[in-house]
């Protein structure tokens, strides 16, 4: 079930002028790690969407089948039904004055019995199953309704976000290099050097590794998912495509699937989750060091385990 998470400072961060460089500087921070919540509130509510549009259409596919299937049995097997007891075909009377013994008469009576038992049986199931399939299909038609709702009031308040995100980085534009510099890192921490070489425990997790790594240096872009820009969750569903594993683009998705691992035993190719509830995602890689893409004005890059702080959790998702 999909839920909307009321966003930290949101109600006092008012867009207003700043004088002061480090106020400034401390609301585009704010400003653009509501952004990344709020991204990833509304992948997750894509994931959601695109779940509800499969099941109504399975449900519509079921209901239209048990459909014709009632509608094959009224027009054929009820009609053999019928026939069994009109002049049409062999009453009982019939049976009667054409049997040769008390036993045929009993086979052949026994007969029509079973064929009328039958068919009022198969049509009392199927009339069943089409009035639950129906039913099936009003509740997925609901629940889309629901996630399609949930959707657009993410857009709205992503939209709202990003207003206000333009009014602070008006602001964050005056401030010097170094200043914004320390800004981007106190976000996301500080870039570091790609290890040579990652050897990962096994081919899919190995292949993630090498594809993740390969994007470094691309743009960061939210809601991205390749093959030239990417937020946090589009990278790792990115880089596991490329070796057969398919990911939502939602880190609190992807924090749901695999195998939980503790920190301490972190292996290349395993995705860690950071912040309560999860709204980032990387790659651990070893030594400390994860890819990921990090936030806005900032390529996707290697940094430390601890670059954006909150660390909440890790899956493996291949060996």
């Amino acid at each position: 079930m999909l839920t909307l998470t009321v966003l930290p400072g949101s109600a006092s961060a008012v867009p207003g002028e700043v004088t002061d460089a480090a106020q400034a500087a401390q609301l585009v921070a704010e400003a653009d790690r509501q952004l990344e919540v709020v991204t990833e509130q509304l992948n997750e509510a894509k994931v959601v969407l695109e779940s509800q549009h499969a099941t109504v259409a399975s449900a519509e596919l079921a209901a239209a089948e048990t459909e014709a299937q009632l509608a094959a049995l009224d027009g054929q097997i009820r009609e053999l039904a019928r026939s069994a007891y009109t002049s049409e075909g062999l009453s009982h009377l019939d049976v009667l004055l054409t049997s040769g013994s008390a036993d045929e008469l009993l086979h052949r009576m026994g007969t029509l019995d079973a064929i009328a038992g039958h068919t009022n049986a198969k049509v009392s199931e199927v009339a069943l199953a089409a009035e639950e399939a129906e039913s099936a299909q009003a509740a997925a038609d609901a629940a889309e309704a629901q996630a399609q709702g949930a959707y657009d009031a993410i857009v709205a308040q992503q939209k709202e976000l990003e207003g206000r995100i333009a009014d602070y980085q008006r602001q964050y534009a005056a401030l010097s290099a170094p200043q914004q510099e320390a800004v981007s890192t106190a976000r996301s921490g500080a870039a570091q050097a790609a290890p040579s070489s990652v050897i990962a425990p096994g081919s899919a997790a190995q292949v993630a590794v090498n594809t993740a790594l390969a994007q470094v240096g691309d743009a960061y872009a939210w809601g991205a998912g390749g093959p030239d820009a990417f937020d946090c969750s589009g990278l790792m569903q990115y880089a596991y495509s490329a070796a057969g594993v398919s990911l939502p683009h939602s880190s609190s998705s992807q924090s749901r699937l695999g195998t939980a691992v503790s920190r301490d035993q972190l292996r290349p190719g395993d995705l860690v989750f950071f912040y309560s509830p999860v709204s980032h995602v990387g790659m651990y890689i070893g030594n400390g060091q994860m890819v990921h893409a990090s936030t806005s004005g900032k390529p996707v890059m290697v940094a430390g385990l601890d670059a954006m702080g909150s660390y909440n959790s890790a899956r493996r998702i291949a060996g």
